[in-house]
């Protein structure tokens, strides 16, 4: 069964082609591809789609901002942002709020986005592809790693994967290391594995019935979509406090 594609992937491989030639052979081995010629798979165009989709609603609104008369978009916003810089002070701790909001609410914004193309038959949701979900774990895993390492300096931050007693380094040092590896995974995971199976679950309800579940499948989606991004910035925000906090480990 051939796998379907976002309406976007042929034409915008069509245009890269125009511009730059044909990939070669050893360009689409890695990169997964099997149409000849062709530069980027799906899950990346669709990326790429979520950041233009965003940026088009975000630029335009960052220029209508005013103090004096906020508009309804602009209280809609301030309103999920404030409630966001709450959550993470409540999970990461007291000031980082405002430290950590750009990224954790980056994450938030592209992942729901990302799930919620999986309501569109002429889209793909990128987030059902592993190489993006793992990209999104990997980048969560560096990023609470060096603010770890800025927060604490190298030696006090390696330190804590030794555990409280020096002669327990040995074992823990193996089994924090393990540990923390595992996030990766288990971030990317989480997030392909539910996206991808209700995406499936969704297409298949759609062509049996498709009169009668698409509206309450699409509820559902779009809870699910929300429920995902959530689940995955909690779980950064409680890997950025035991960074931070991991000097008193």
């Amino acid at each position: 069964m051939e796998h379907a594609v976002s309406f976007l992937y042929h034409p915008v491989n069509k245009l890269l082609i125009a511009l730059l030639g044909d990939s070669s052979a050893r360009y689409q081995e890695l990169m997964g591809l099997h149409e000849a010629g062709y530069w980027l798979p799906d899950h990346v165009v669709m990326a790429m789609l979520v950041v233009v989709l965003v940026a088009a609603v975000l630029i335009p609104t960052s220029r209508r901002l005013s103090i004096d008369s906020p508009g309804k978009v602009q209280q809609v916003f301030e309103l999920l942002l404030s409630g966001l810089e709450e959550l993470i002070e409540d999970v990461v701790g007291p000031g980082f709020g405002k430290r950590f909001m750009p990224f954790i609410m980056g994450l938030a914004v592209f992942i729901f986005v990302g799930n919620i193309f999986g309501l569109f038959y002429f889209v793909q949701p990128p987030t059902a592809n592993l190489n993006t979900t793992f990209a999104l774990s990997i980048t969560a895993f560096i990023f609470y790693n060096i603010v770890g390492i800025r927060d604490n300096g190298l030696f006090k931050y390696l330190k804590h994967f030794a555990g409280p007693l020096p002669i327990l380094a040995p074992l823990m040092v193996p089994i924090e290391i393990i540990s923390h590896l595992a996030r990766i995974l288990s971030l990317a995971l989480r997030l392909f594995g539910n996206i991808f199976g209700e995406h499936t679950a969704t297409g298949i309800f759609f062509i049996m019935f498709p009169f009668v579940v698409p509206w309450p499948m699409m509820g559902l989606g779009i809870f699910g979509s929300f429920l995902q991004a959530f689940i995955f910035i909690m779980l950064t925000m409680a890997y950025l406090q035991g960074a931070v906090g991991a000097e008193e480990h």
